[in-house]
């Protein structure tokens, strides 16, 4: 996990998970309409499972 991914993560979410597929991309997106907290948290986690 990159600088630049994490920075991503915290800015815009599902940026951040582009690269991970579409499923992926769904879920954070779904979790930042619910709240931004809960997207970066769904994004971090994405991201530290790679």
């Amino acid at each position: 996990m990159s600088v630049f991914r994490v920075i991503l993560s915290i800015i815009f979410p599902p940026l951040a998970v582009f690269d991970k597929g579409c499923g992926s991309i769904l879920i954070v997106f779904l979790l930042t309409l619910c709240g931004w907290i809960p997207g970066v948290i769904g994004a971090l986690v994405i991201l530290n499972k790679s």
